[in-house]
Formats: structure tokens, C-alpha cells, sequence
């Protein structure tokens, strides 16, 4: 099996001496199409272009694999050259035969990618090539070069992910041919005409112009600010010291979310990555972890917690998936009794929270209540030991049964089905927007809310519900 990979390179004229020596040497010789201007290199020669193909393939993808099945098969007989428009390595038909074949010999011509990026004159040495059909994976890059731009619906999806990457009033080079123009990126599926040759290459401008940013972009900011010459506050700053900014932004994006506030939500979650991206760089700063350290246990995590999608676990469920999750995660943790789930809950939660979590991990072992109904009397119990303690004036007593009353409504809530959490936030909301209104209908009758006995607070409470 002899099988001989050329790149065409992308002009006439553009074949190389090693090329034509062995294009003489062998049997057969293959050509992707002979629909570009590159195809006149090769066109003195017996040549089987192999356009037909295009037209039985549903796809691209299995446009490719016929065009490498063809290949392969010729090659069981004789040597075969196989001749790509552009490079090799940007033929996805060639990645395939490599993969078959490892000893196939590759012969290099002028990319499509190296061509775009010559004429639009990008400044960055270091751009990322990718064809207009595999654009999926194409991640923030210093330039990007979107070759195989051949139609307006491949142009559609080519603006979408470099608006992006760089936003869609950035500047780049609209590719074809020979001749190229700067345009904006909205413009890319505006132009008059698409074909084989049409390519994109956008680049990011300097830090303060550019459209668009992302996590990296962020720590870069903080490193900034934190240089020397940087800001005096952000250069001060400790993991201790900001510590306490994470709860607030985690609480005002929650706030945001509840107003159903989506400029809010988009506000508030940026707020959150900065301070994650804050933590991370005074760790990098202290030679502990980097933000991609931390990324990249996150998703490892992810990974090995979602074994139902990724492994071998089953989940028809939420309930079930959630189920994997825990397991899972007692695994990750080394985990090996209930006692260690339940001294992992924080103990900087919110109290009602921490409670209820507490108690929900406890339940996995068997110990709780059979029902909300046992659970409320204990919480009775409860109350009659607060109270026999408030007789006595026992104020330490009383500050533990408090505690225990408080417990056992968190007990009894959760049984019901309540998240408690939740559902004394909202009993909070509905009494200050009661009271507020209360108070409102005694001034409006003239009166001052500290001079009425509890039977008159009485009559206005029940007016403030009712028109609430």
C-alpha cells in the first residue's frame, strides 16, 4: 500500500519539484475536485478528479470518508497519489487515510489558511486555522483564520462564533481569491458571492479597544492592577480580605435571578467569575494553583460526577442523577461514613440552610423522622421546653432551646416538602411587605403606629393582608 498525500497549494503555479517527481512515480492519481484554480497544477497529468462523489454524500463528513475509501481501495492495487486543493493537514479526507495508513508520505503545499493570513497582512506570528465546516471547537485565540467559506449559511455560522470571539463590530479580512477586504464582522454573510477560495481572518485589537473578553482577559486585569503602578486597593488585597465579596455577589446574583432581571443576572454573574478569577490569581501570585488548575479540576469533576453520561452508571431521573452525583461525590471526597458528609457542610452557610443540609445528609443514614407529622411534635416539645426555660429566666437555657425550636421547624418544613431556606426568605419578604403597608394605613388615617394597643395593630394587619 503506497500512498502519496500532495497539497496542492491554492494558485497555478503553486506545485513543488518534490510533487511533480512523484506524481511521475506512481499508478494512479486522485484529485479532491477540479473545481479550483490550484487543479491547473496537476492538469498535464492523467489525473481522476473525484467532484462526483461530492453530489452522492448527504454531508461533509461522509463526502470525506467516500473520498478516503476511495483512496485506500485504489491503493490495495497500485501506488496512488492523492491530490488536495490547499495543505494536507487542512484536508480532513487526508486526516482520515493517515489514520489508516501510517505509512503514507506527505507532501506539503501553501495552506489556505497560510495564504488568507499572508494577504490580509495579520501582525500576531500566531493565529489559529480552522475550516468554516469545523468551527465548533474554535476557542479564544490572539487571530483566527476561517477558511472554506463557500456559502452564505457557512458564512452565517462563521460571524456567529467570530462575533464571538471578538464581537461583531471588530474589524477583519473577508478573503477571495486573490483580493481581500476589511470589513466588520457582521459583515461576513453580507457579501455578494461565497466560494472555494473565500476566507476570513480576524485579530484582536489592543486590550482596551477590544469588542469582546473572556476569562483570561480577566486575570490578565487583575495581574494588572495588581503590578507594580497598579491600583493601591487591588495590590492590598488578600484572599482573607475579599473572602466576604463572594457571599455578597453570589447573594445579589441570587437577588437578580429572583427579580427575573436578566441585564441584572448578565451583571451579577460577571461580578461572581471576578471574584473566582480574583482567588485564583493571588493563589497563582502564592505559587499554590492557577485559574486553569482550577478549571481544569472543575471540569474533571464534572466529568467523573456525570459517570451516567460519561461512564457507566444508569440515571432515568433527575432523582437518580442526583443520586450518582452524591455517591460520586463521597468518592471524590474519600467519604467512607455519613458522620464525614455531614462535617463537610460549611459552617459559614446560612444557619437555616446549613441546618437543613445537615439533617437532609443525617436522613441518608436512616436517622429522621418517619414524617413532618413526628417531626411537629417534636417541635412541640420543643416549644414547651423554650417556654418552661423563659419562666425560669434561664437565659442560657433558653438560648439552646431556641436553638433546638429552630431546628425542629427547619425538621418539620423540610418533611413537608418545603425548601426551608426559601421559604422563610419569602415568609421575611411577605411580612416587611405587610408591615410597610400597615404602617401606611395608619398614617393615612392620621395616626402614629407607636400609640396603638396590639388589638388596634391587629385590625390594621388584617386590612394590609387583605389588600395585599
Amino acid at each position: 500500500m503506497k500512498i502519496t498525500l500532495i497539497g496542492l497549494g491554492v494558485t497555478d503555479g503553486g506545485l513543488t519539484k518534490r510533487a511533480e517527481t512523484a506524481l511521475a512515480g506512481v499508478d494512479k492519481i486522485f484529485a479532491r475536485t477540479a473545481e479550483t484554480l490550484s487543479y491547473k497544477n496537476i492538469s498535464g497529468y492523467n489525473v481522476q478528479p473525484l467532484d462526483g462523489l461530492f453530489g452522492k454524500s448527504r454531508n461533509f463528513d461522509t463526502l470525506n470518508k467516500k473520498l478516503a475509501a476511495e483512496v485506500l481501495n485504489a491503493s490495495k492495487s497500485g501506488s496512488v497519489a492523492y491530490c488536495v486543493d490547499g495543505a494536507v493537514c487542512e484536508d480532513e479526507a487526508c486526516k482520515i487515510i493517515l489514520k489508516k495508513c501510517k505509512t503514507c508520505e506527505v507532501i506539503e503545499g501553501v495552506s489556505k489558511s497560510a495564504h488568507a493570513a499572508s494577504l490580509a497582512k495579520i501582525s500576531s506570528a500566531n493565529y489559529t486555522a480552522v475550516s468554516a465546516y469545523a468551527t465548533g471547537g474554535l476557542k479564544s485565540c490572539a487571530a483566527a483564520v476561517v477558511y472554506d467559506v463557500d456559502c452564505y449559511f457557512i458564512a452565517s455560522n462563521v460571524k456567529q462564533v467570530l462575533s464571538n470571539l471578538f464581537g461583531e463590530e471588530a474589524d477583519c479580512v473577508f478573503v477571495r481569491g486573490e483580493t481581500c477586504e476589511r470589513i466588520k464582522i457582521y459583515e461576513i454573510d453580507r457579501q455578494k458571492n461565497y466560494d472555494y477560495s473565500c476566507a476570513v481572518v480576524a485579530e484582536e485589537c489592543e486590550f482596551l479597544k477590544k469588542h469582546r473578553y473572556d476569562y483570561a482577559d480577566v486575570e490578565s486585569l487583575i495581574k494588572l492592577l495588581r503590578a507594580p503602578g497598579g491600583c493601591a486597593w487591588d495590590r492590598a488585597q488578600t484572599n482573607e480580605s475579599i473572602k466576604q465579596n463572594v457571599v455578597e455577589e453570589a447573594y445579589e446574583l441570587a437577588d437578580a435571578i429572583e427579580r427575573g432581571d436578566d441585564d441584572g443576572i448578565e451583571e451579577e454573574t460577571g461580578d461572581v467569575l471576578l471574584q473566582a478569577a480574583f482567588h485564583a490569581v493571588l493563589k497563582e501570585e502564592q505559587g499554590v494553583f492557577s485559574g486553569s488548575d482550577a478549571i481544569t479540576r472543575l471540569v474533571k469533576k464534572l466529568i467523573f460526577r456525570h459517570s451516567h453520561i460519561f461512564g457507566k452508571d444508569k440515571a432515568q431521573d433527575s432523582d437518580s442523577a442526583l443520586s450518582v452525583w452524591e455517591k460520586n461525590k463521597t468518592v471524590e471526597k474519600n467519604q467512607s461514613t455519613f458522620g464525614e458528609t455531614v462535617l463537610a457542610v460549611p459552617n459559614n452557610f446560612p444557619a437555616c440552610l446549613r441546618a437543613q443540609k445537615v439533617q437532609k445528609r443525617a436522613a441518608k443514614s436512616g436517622m429522621d423522622f418517619l414524617s413532618s407529622v413526628s417531626a411537629a411534635e417534636r417541635l412541640e416539645d420543643e416549644l414547651k421546653e423554650l417556654i418552661e426555660a423563659q419562666i425560669k429566666g434561664d437565659a442560657e437555657a433558653v438560648f439552646d432551646e431556641a436553638g433546638d425550636v429552630l431546628f425542629s421547624a427547619v425538621n418539620t418544613c423540610r418533611l413537608a416538602g418545603a425548601d426551608c431556606e426559601e421559604a422563610l426568605r419569602a415568609a421575611t419578604q411577605k411580612f416587611t411587605a405587610r408591615f410597610v403597608k400597615c404602617e401606611q394605613l395608619i398614617i393615612a388615617d392620621g395616626k402614629d403606629i407607636t400609640d396603638l394597643n396590639e388589638l388596634e395593630l391587629d385590625v390594621y394587619w388584617h386590612k394590609a393582608k387583605k389588600e395585599l
